[in-house]
């Protein structure tokens, strides 16, 4: 009998680092530790431990029979977010030297903005670069907007220009951002390997390499993103990867990003800006994969762990990808799943504001350590999983399967002095009113992507996720009046799910522009060398065949417009006659989903701007065990009875506790009530109905 092999998968968030692992027998085992910061790889190590001691195997025996691991990490996002990178330079064609500090004009002093910060422009202001205004160097070199090179590189004032960057401003890592350079990267690559010569441990990015489109400021800064956070997250992939060696891991590292699929942690190294919210789109990703299996095409998926909520909208089984995506007050240009957040999590630090004097909920937080003070970990600010301690809906002792008893008292002594006592309420009364808070802004977040995009609520399925969610979502879910509500059974390491569920993706493009009346035959050269350039790279990692799958896009706008809409090519290619027509009619059905009814004008004439292709290596997925739903009567999963909020009662009311690992599929139970699982807690309102189905997902039921 062959011995069992393992997929591994971890997601590092702010506050936790979850694991999943799936075996060749179909079995699933899911690990939780606390995030270490800033040496994220102990943290990967013991959240894998966790897993496999509840598995009853040595962690070592489990990495040295894996055949794949697979990664997902806020190391690109924290290392903006905390302004940690590598000192930066930047070289630009000269005269061209202020495009990233100018931004989009006026537009750049409140993009990424709350909207309380927008109602205030006189105050705004850019944000401040990631590049110093003196590590900023133009250069004499000129290509036209054909590709064709207007005035020669000046290699002796490049030269002078690393070499300032290099020895005087002590970069250690330099963008490179010269105009259409995506027509032709000539100079730019004449400069990187000026760079290799003279600074040889000096990161590089070049913007026709990271991001090779028109926009030059979006380029430009997409160039800088990726050099400021490049050298630090190749570094921290590299550690990683010799951690898991010294542990007895001998396969590769894919590595998630932020559009859906998965890269080696080689190539990751060098795009780092494509790991951008990597660990929301695999919480997206899994959403999917679980819908799939469910007969759900329209779902919320809704991801609250320690630091943010993030939410998601899957419409028709499809996924939609951000328009601009940004990170921080940064712009960027890749592709990118459409999550929005708000720094609203179990860590999330509550306070009374200074003039109003009422709680607020984040955007501040108290992440892994120290923590809540319910931790015991040295924290002393109230935090939203102090909140839930105080409501009931947190046991002490169930806590990380038991790992680390909850302190009620410290927890309850400093909520009294710094929130309730100033509020002039009781301690129940003031968490009661901060959940409320958490929820409201949640549910505001959920109508933004939804009623504001014409979407209904209503009409789709909310798949509540994460280590905090399953504690709010029965009261936002309710009140934005959903099908159902889905706990899933990996909810608290949903995101480490969705790295499983996920496909090795690459994407290329090329920049061009051709009428939409164009022979037919020029579109298909543009396709050809693409589809074999990623045929060759999927070949190099092992898929062929069946195995591989080639979705074409195009940008398409109407003349003397600026703003493209991503059109899909559902024709197969090559495109004949017809295929092109049908591009064109979805390219107006699509502007006018986006601008209006009425908004199309075909006679102002079509143009194609951007030709993609999505590589994919199809992974094998993971079996899901399926067990039949037997008997509604769930008597011996209740282990008690305590104190929890009601929402319609207003108040603590004393209610039933059940055991998630007692439950079985089939099993039914009333609210208002919690359930205690190994790596989350859900509560279910007065008037829901909890059902155990056979993936042993919670599924939620409104009355009537």
């Amino acid at each position: 009998m062959s011995e069992t092999t393992y997929i591994v998968a971890t997601d590092v968030g702010g506050t936790c680092t979850d694991t999943i692992i799936i075996a060749s027998t179909g079995e699933i085992h899911i690990g939780k530790a606390l995030s270490t910061p800033p040496d994220f790889a102990t943290g990967v190590l013991a959240s894998i431990a966790s897993a496999t001691e509840i598995m009853g195997v040595d962690r070592r025996h489990v990495l040295e029979q894996t055949t794949l691991f697979i990664h997902g990490s806020t190391v690109v996002d924290n290392t903006v977010l905390t302004r940690d990178g590598a000192a930066t330079g930047l070289l630009a064609t000269r005269g061209f030297e202020d495009t990233l500090l100018v931004t989009r004009g006026a537009y750049g002093r409140w993009s990424g903005l709350t909207e309380d910060g927008i109602k205030n422009p006189v105050r705004t202001d850019r944000a401040e670069p990631l590049v110093a205004t003196g590590a900023i160097r133009g250069i004499r070199e000129r290509i036209d907007c054909d590709g064709e090179v207007v005035e020669d590189l000046d290699l002796e004032e490049a030269e002078r220009a690393v070499r300032y960057l290099v020895e005087t401003k002590k970069v250690e890592a330099i963008a490179v951002s010269f105009l259409w350079s995506f027509f032709n990267p000539k100079h730019e690559r004449a400069v990187r390997d000026l760079i290799g010569r003279i600074a040889p441990e000096v990161y590089v990015t070049l913007s026709s390499d990271i991001a090779p489109v028109p926009g030059e400021y979006e380029r430009t800064s997409t160039a800088v993103i990726n050099a400021y956070a490049g050298r630090v997250t190749r570094d921290y992939l590299r550690s990683l990867e010799g951690l898991l060696a010294e542990n007895g891991y001998r396969g590769q590292t894919m590595v998630m990003q932020g559009y859906g699929g998965l890269l080696p942690a080689s190539e990751s190294g060098d795009r780092a800006v494509g790991m951008i919210e990597c660990g929301p789109a695999a919480g997206v990703i899994g959403a999917k994969f679980l819908g799939d299996l469910m007969g759900d095409t329209e779902i919320i998926a809704a991801d609250m762990g320690g630091t943010t909520f993030k939410v998601g909208v899957i419409q028709n089984g499809e996924l939609d990808y951000a328009r601009e995506p940004m990170v921080d007050r940064f712009h960027y240009v890749a592709p990118k799943i459409d999550v929005v957040s708000i720094g609203a999590g179990g860590g999330s630090i509550v306070q009374l504001d200074p003039k109003t004097r009422l709680p607020t909920v984040g955007p501040r937080s108290a992440g892994s350590r120290p923590g809540p003070i319910c931790y015991g970990l040295g924290g002393t600010e109230p935090t939203l999983t102090d909140v839930m301690l105080l409501i009931g809906y947190m046991e002490p002792g169930h806590f990380l399967r038991g790992s680390m008893t909850l302190d009620v008292v410290n927890t309850r002594r400093i909520f009294k002095e710094r929130i309730a006592d100033p509020l002039g309420v009781s301690v129940e009364e003031a968490a009661i009113g901060i959940y409320r808070i958490a929820a409201a802004q949640i549910t505001d977040l959920i109508r933004t992507i939804t009623v504001e995009r014409g979407l209904d609520p209503r009409d789709f399925v909310l798949h509540a996720f994460g280590g905090t969610c399953g504690m709010l979502a029965s009261a936002f879910g309710e009140e934005l009046e959903v099908k159902r509500i889905v706990i899933p059974y990996t909810a608290s390491v949903n995101c480490a799910f969705g790295l499983v569920t996920a496909d090795v993706r690459h994407e290329y493009s090329t920049t061009t522009t051709l009428p939409s009346d164009v022979d037919v035959g020029e579109v298909n050269a543009i396709f050809a060398p693409l589809t074999e350039r990623a045929r060759q790279q999927l070949e190099a990692e092992g898929f062929t065949g069946e195995a591989t799958r080639f979705d074409w896009s195009v940008d398409l706008r109407y003349r003397r417009q600026v703003h493209e809409v991503t059109t899909p090519v559902r024709a197969t290619t090559p495109l004949d006659a017809s295929g092109l027509a049908a591009l064109i009619d979805d390219f107006e059905s699509l502007y006018e989903r986006k601008f209006g009814k009425g908004s199309a004008y075909r006679e102002a004439g079509i143009e194609m701007t951007m030709f993609r292709l999505t590589a994919s290596g199809l992974m094998q997925p993971p079996r899901l065990p399926v067990e039949a739903e037997g008997e509604a009567a769930c008597e011996g999963a209740r282990i008690g009875r305590r104190p929890i909020f009601v929402e319609v009662r207003g108040r603590l009311v004393e209610s039933d506790i059940y055991d998630f690992s007692r439950l079985s599929p089939g099993n039914r139970l009333l609210g208002p009530a919690v359930i205690h699982t190994p790596i989350t807690t859900i509560a279910v309102q007065e008037g829901q109905t909890a059902r155990m189905d056979g993936y042993r997902n919670i599924v939620l039921e409104m009355e009537g």
